[in-house]
């Protein structure tokens, strides 16, 4: 358990310091490890088959890192990646650090007109691919779009000719090959505050913004996720989760590489069967996934034929986790020492974490308390005064973590990062007087029905009690009268039934009048993020379209 390092009553709480930030590049940090663990599994593919050692996943990363240098990319020149989970992703990824060039993740699931945004908005020069997936056409959705794009000199789809060429580490485009002494010097002039990544939020209204992150920021962020975890050597970590994202490439990727630890990855993309079938066959000790993920694993039919036992650890993020799939997680996963991770993109991602000893309280109803080297507080969304504990405010963060800005905006970075280096989330978060958060809700999604303000999350974690209820989500709709009611979209439990009756009986007597839904809407999935996070946006304005609420969304409110 942490001790508490508050400022009094004041919602403020700094994480430990003990343990010093590394100051190196990614490709310095991987060659230590190099040296140290050349021998051990790095990574782990199951489905395309592939085992490397980190001496040969090092000799590949910087294979390729020649072939880019000898494509011409120099630094700070940005390369986009379009694809799904494979060994070459980490390549991919960690060739590109060791020269320099900016990673800019694109998303598995954008079609052209997101694909043009990317790559124009970051000034790609190169996107490297896949050449499909999930039987969407990658080929031709670039030669859609690659007249719109000017910066975009190359195009390179995995395991092509090209492909081929520059994983081998020869040039393409008529460049001379990269001598050992210039690729050497390349990587000895490269500076940990560097920008190496760029990753595009999926925002709720407008265009997506590119957080740019260093090699400072995210290879400490990996560092410390599976630190907090006992990371050692010997354990092997199953990452279902997308490596476009933080959570893969970052916690996931990174948080292995800095420890010695293997990475595996089960499958191309999230299949509940395949990530258990991965945590048997390969004797994963750690686990990741969103809420979501570990509620369709728990939902197998055949989960009891599985054996889990070599599983001790993991982390649970990317939205809230419901208190019951917690208990379920560590009870019938083996994953008695898991943990719950909270941050955003845009802090690389995680700024609080829960530790594996922690009480199961803490582990079920917090975010955890500061991750080590970042301050956290909770702030009046009004003025930015710093509210007391136990009052629900924004959640803003400061640190080593908070991205340097999004890429070429320097407005909506403003709008993010005050004066004073304060990321403000938009989350709405609650301090305990012990220094552990709890995120009740964003500010956009909190619900005012006739002026009491609803956290969502409250009523999700009262309805996952139901026996009928598998998953649940609550979002707000428009009301004439009140000026929003509140809807649940629910998922049943196989074999059971639920209604909107049902639903209002359960909760009568039980949670204030005001709390309970005025519609029930049974779904088999929620719409969501590639992520995993559910798009809350999308079930409001289905609903308003489904009940007939279109005027009701029309009413100018105050």
């Amino acid at each position: 358990m942490r001790e508490n390092r508050g400022m009094g009553e004041d919602a403020y709480e700094a994480g430990p310091t003990d343990v010093a930030l590394l100051d190196e590049t990614i490709g310095e940090n991987l060659a230590a490890t190099v040296a140290e663990h050349g021998e051990r599994e790095a990574l782990v593919s199951c489905h395309q088959q592939i085992r490397w050692t980190y001496r040969e996943f090092a000799d590949r990363v910087a294979s390729l890192a020649k072939g880019l240098m000898g494509a011409g990319l120099k630094v700070g020149d940005r390369v986009g990646l379009w694809s799904p989970n494979y060994a070459e992703w980490t390549l991919v990824q960690y060739a590109t650090a060791e020269i320099g060039v900016v990673l800019v993740n694109v998303n598995p699931a954008y079609r052209t007109h997101e694909l043009a945004y990317a790559l124009n908005q970051s000034g790609c020069t190169m996107l490297i691919a896949a050449p499909e997936f999930k039987g969407a056409d990658y080929r031709a959705m670039v030669d859609d779009v690659r007249g719109d794009c000017p910066n975009l000199d190359t195009v390179v789809f995995l395991w092509d000719e090209v492909w081929e060429s520059l994983a081998a580490g020869l040039p393409i485009g008529g460049q001379d090959a990269v001598s050992g002494d210039d690729y050497e010097r390349r990587r000895a002039s490269l500076s940990c505050d560097d920008a190496i990544n760029i990753q595009y939020t999926s925002g709720t209204t407008g265009f997506p913004k590119g957080a740019t992150l260093s090699h400072r920021n995210i290879l400490n962020n990996g560092r410390f996720v599976a630190r907090l975890q006992g990371f050692t050597p010997d354990d092997r970590l199953c990452i279902p989760v997308p490596f476009y994202h933080c959570f893969g490439m970052v916690m996931g990727n990174l948080g292995c590489t800095t420890h010695g630890a293997t990475m595996v990855i089960p499958g191309d993309a999230f299949d509940p069967t395949a990530v258990l079938e991965a945590v048997e066959a390969e004797r994963c000790t750690a686990l990741y996934g969103v809420p979501t993920m570990f509620i369709a694993e728990l939902a197998l039919a055949d989960f009891d034929r599985f054996d889990l036992s070599s599983l001790r650890t993991g982390v649970m993020a990317g939205s809230p986790c419901p208190v019951e799939v917690m208990k379920q997680v560590i009870e019938r996963m083996n994953m008695g020492e898991v943990t719950i991770c909270y941050g955003m993109t845009e802090t690389s991602p995680v700024s609080t974490q829960t530790l594996p000893d922690d009480s199961l309280h803490h582990r079920t109803e917090t975010v955890g308390a500061p991750h080590p080297h970042v301050e956290v507080r909770i702030a009046d969304p009004a003025t930015g005064a710093t509210l007391g504990r136990e009052q629900p405010g924004e959640f803003c963060t400061r640190g080593y973590s908070v991205m340097t800005g999004y890429w070429e905006d320097p407005d909506r970075t403003a709008a993010a990062i005050d004066a004073e280096g304060w990321m403000h989330t938009g989350d709405i978060g609650v301090m305990a007087d012990d220094g552990y958060v709890n995120i009740v809700g964003r500010i956009k999604d909190l619900v005012i029905r006739g002026g009491e303000n609803i956290y969502p999350r409250e009523v999700e974690e009262f309805l996952y009690a139901h026996p009928a209820i598998e998953d649940v989500q609550v979002i707000g709709v428009p009301d004439v009268k009140y000026g929003e009611e509140l809807m649940a979209w629910v998922k049943t439990a196989p074999g059971a039934s639920v209604d909107l009756e049902s639903v209002r009986e359960f909760c009568k007597g039980r949670i204030a009048h005001y709390k309970i839904p005025r519609y029930v809407k049974i779904v088999d999935e929620f719409p969501m993020t590639v992520t995993g996070k559910v798009r809350k946006v999308e079930m409001r304005e289905t609903s308003i379209t489904e009940l007939g609420l279109e005027a009701a969304a029309a009413t100018t409110t105050a």
